[in-house]
């Protein structure tokens, strides 16, 4: 069959030179050619999964995903114009698989993107619900030959990686005729089969190759694939010196077989595989373990406000669960899937959709996981359990990659694949040597013996293993990495810029005064309901001293403009909390008369107070520097350039010139705006620059940064546009941090060295035609072994001899 490389049998349909075994697979091939999507055949030979019966667009099989209770089990998100749904697709077994899912669009105007988790087994597609019911996504897939996989009593269960079973037997098959192709051996290799006749050889000989050829066509059938799709696409992988040398094995086996000359090389073929896929399996479970604790930490020192019957308290996303009712305020993240208590709510699902459109939601509504409150704050009911992986894919969202390259993995794949090509002209060189010195057998052992030996493999395992290590040690001291790449651009950073308040000032600035005439009862009990809308530092303290016994009232608008102030209507009347520059760029006349109080001057600090765009007074601070500030900037002033960037005034512009020095440059009154402009100027000048900010109003400026690091307290906003998530109490420990991603990266060069020099002696043995195909085998898998355990070591040390092994993790 040209689409799926089943049988025909009988039932042969043909198309032209075509043959299909049955009318569902001739019926798939004739859509996808309708639908320009003929590079499907070109990317795998019989890529397609056998359809068996051809499909209505909406079978009545498929109609029952379209009752509400069901949708909402199984979509991940929904609005009026965008669903998104997660399907389990058991039938993806190849590249082709993956190119046509991403490509439903084509087939179908009302789906949208489409993504694939090859390794889960899994479709994310997003789909208009104005043109295209669920069940008609269901359909779609079914019809080309790609069922889902529902079972709805299981579909809140943790899904199980299908391959997982195939990839244990591979082992198994490969481990079990290994072993018993050896003992065929042995007597052959100790010269002790003088006494067997020649029938008893013969007959090892030819179970020897019946044993090897399910390890062969089976156990090492991904090597194979992955060496065909390399030739397919004309680009050499590190897969493809491996198949050369399976096949090279196997047919110099089944010659001296076939030939009376001994039992060949079928031992050295079953144990090759045998430690490769056992090599698999060791860096398949340390990755697992790394993903593990990745997704599980990444966010868990961000908290929320829950709702108790003694009032409220922080607590963990980690530990909030089903029934809980959470605070949420202006800026912060719907952790959960979740239902509006108290309301009304303007929910902006930018993360999740890409709309930038907030969506106005009322009591009772159901607000999904990953929409950002915009707007005074609501309380909600949790429905579904907190999912950290689904936060961690939110960090991750191609709305906030930044557009720069991967320097060290470049550098790894380039370097491995002309390591390929020196490695196959090298094995090419020796056996053509060998073979006109007159003696082919050591050619052909020279041949083989290079191709198995020289794996490049290990070279492509430093950077994951070492990298991976340190951000796992990291993570568990409370500093929160997107990746393992941003690793190797902190070791890139010659710039650093600092926002002020929340990063280098402490979190418990005190509310000094009101400068004015005194608040009334029931103008405090305004103010701090504004207040406590609002993630800003100076809007926290202003709550937390105002809160005292006051039922709060309830806000009928609410809009913050970041870094600059809140306003509201409270009870008819309209309250303002900002900055003096916002107050005058709105038209309020700051300058009061000793009766109504002073506004903060230029060279003052404070938040200046409003009511019905009438200038009230202002709220003073006493700003406290982060202990061990002053160390922490003479510590970098060593070996980066630093600066500073604040939206508040100048007031203490001389307090931090003594701890910047005179040669940094520091500048206050910033807008989010001037932050970024400020931050790309220096990238044009050709700086690395990491920009630590609170997360509050430095979005655009931790985006733009080479690495953008987000300081977060014990209740903090989620800003997705940083690479790190720091813990507040870590902030003095920034120089340290740096130092272990410099550590990091020698650790990876170092590898690069220890791989370099290990396959300059091994494939200089195995070029003489002396080292055995079987010991080549051995020492392949070990030599990855030993890379992955000196990265994983030796960035463990860096980490204990940086003092990472002992810190505590988030608070």
């Amino acid at each position: 069959c040209f689409h799926c490389g089943e049988v025909c049998g009988d039932s042969t349909v043909a198309r032209g030179e075509k043959a299909f075994c049955c009318q569902g697979c001739l019926a798939v091939h004739e859509v996808l050619a309708e639908a320009g999507l003929d590079h499907f055949y070109e990317l795998n030979r019989h890529p397609g999964v056998r359809v068996r019966r051809s499909q209505e667009p909406a079978p009545e099989q498929w109609t029952c995903l379209d009752e509400p209770s069901v949708q909402q089990r199984l979509l991940d998100f929904t609005d009026e114009k965008t669903s998104r749904v997660t399907f389990r697709i058991p039938a993806i077994h190849c590249v082709a698989c993956v190119w046509l899912l991403e490509n439903l669009f084509q087939l179908h105007s009302g789906i949208g993107r489409s993504q694939v988790n090859y390794t889960r087994r899994e479709v994310t597609l997003d789909f208009d619900p104005a043109s295209l019911r669920l069940s008609g996504v269901a359909a779609l897939l079914a019809s080309i030959g790609y069922e889902p996989a529902l079972t709805l009593g299981t579909l809140d269960k943790q899904a199980t990686d299908p391959t997982r079973r195939r990839r244990w037997i591979q082992l198994g098959i490969a481990g079990f005729a290994f072993g018993n192709i050896m003992l065929f051996s042995l007597p052959a290799y100790f010269g002790l089969d003088s006494g067997s006749g020649p029938l008893l050889r013969s007959m090892f000989g030819y179970l020897s190759l019946a044993l090897a050829l399910p390890v062969l066509v089976y156990s090492a059938s991904d090597y194979w694939k992955s060496a065909f799709l390399s030739f397919r696409r004309r680009a050499l992988t590190l897969d493809v010196p491996i198949a050369l040398g399976l096949a090279a094995l196997y047919g110099q086996s089944l010659y001296e077989v076939l030939a009376g000359r001994g039992v060949g090389y079928l031992d050295s073929l079953a144990g090759l595989v045998f430690f490769l896929l056992c090599g698999r399996a060791f860096q398949r479970k340390t990755h697992e373990r790394l993903a593990f604790d990745r997704d599980y930490k990444s966010f868990f020192p961000l908290s929320v406000m829950r709702r108790t019957s003694s009032g409220s308290e922080s607590a963990a996303i980690s530990a909030v669960r089903v029934g809980d009712r959470i605070l949420l305020r202006n800026g912060e993240l719907v952790p959960a899937d979740a239902r509006l208590v108290q309301g009304p709510a303007l929910i902006d699902y930018s993360f999740v959709t890409g709309e930038s459109e907030p969506a106005a939601k009322g009591n009772g509504d159901y607000l999904y996981a990953g929409g950002r409150q915009v707007g005074a704050g609501i309380e909600v009911e949790i429905v579904k359990p907190v999912s950290q992986s689904y936060l961690t894919s939110l960090w991750n969202h191609e709305a906030f990659r930044k557009n720069s390259c991967d320097t060290l993995n470049t550098l790894t794949n380039l370097y491995s694949r002309r390591f390929t090509w020196i490695v196959a002209a090298i094995a090419l060189g020796a056996a053509a040597f060998w073979m006109a010195s007159g003696d082919p057998a050591r050619g052909l052992k020279a041949f083989i013996s290079v191709l198995i030996v020289a794996c490049p493999c290990a070279l492509a395992l430093a950077a994951p293993f070492a990298l991976g290590t340190a951000q796992r040690w990291l993570a568990r001291a409370g500093v929160f990495l997107r990746n393992t790449l941003v690793l190797e651009r902190l070791a890139r950073v010659d710039a650093i810029v600092f926002d002020k308040t929340g990063t280098l000032t402490a979190p418990n600035t005190s509310l000094g005064s009101f400068r004015g005439e005194p608040l009334g009862a029931d103008e405090e009990k305004l103010v701090c309901s504004l207040a406590q809308h609002s993630t800003h530092p100076y809007s926290r303290r202003i709550h937390e001293s105002l809160r005292n016994g006051h039922a709060l009232e309830s806000l009928s608008s609410f809009a913050e403009t970041p870094g600059l102030g809140i306003e509201a209507c409270i009870r008819g009347r309209e309250v303002w909390l900002g900055s003096r520059t916002w107050f005058e760029s709105r038209g309020v006349h700051v300058e009061a008369d000793s009766s109504a109080g002073r506004a903060p001057a230029d060279g003052d600090s404070g938040v200046c107070l409003a009511f019905d765009r009438k200038f009230r007074g202002a709220f003073s601070f006493a700003t406290e520097i982060r202990p061990e500030t002053g160390r922490l900037l003479n510590d970098l002033a060593r070996r980066f350039e630093i600066s500073l960037l604040s939206g508040d005034n100048a007031r203490e512009r001389d307090r931090f010139r003594g701890m910047f020095g005179r040669d940094m440059e520091l500048h206050f009154n910033q807008s989010p705006l001037d932050k970024l402009g400020y931050i790309r100027r220096l990238q044009e000048s050709g700086r690395t620059v990491m920009m630590v900010g609170d997360g509050l109003n430095d979005a655009g400026a931790l985006k733009q940064s080479d690495v953008g690091v987000a300081v977060v307290e014990s209740v903090g906003a989620f800003s997705p546009a940083s690479d790190v998530i720091l813990d507040a109490a870590r902030v003095p420990e920034l120089p340290e941090i740096l130092k272990l991603a410099h550590r990091s990266v020698r650790i990876v060069r170092l590898c690069f060295g220890i791989s370099a020099a290990y396959n300059l002696v091994g494939v200089g043995i195995a070029a003489a035609g002396v080292l055995s195909p079987m010991i080549c085998a051995v020492l392949m898998p070990v030599s990855s072994v030993s890379v992955v355990l000196a990265a994983c070591g030796a960035a463990t040390w860096a980490a204990r001899r940086g003092g990472w092994l002992t810190r505590g993790g988030p608070r």
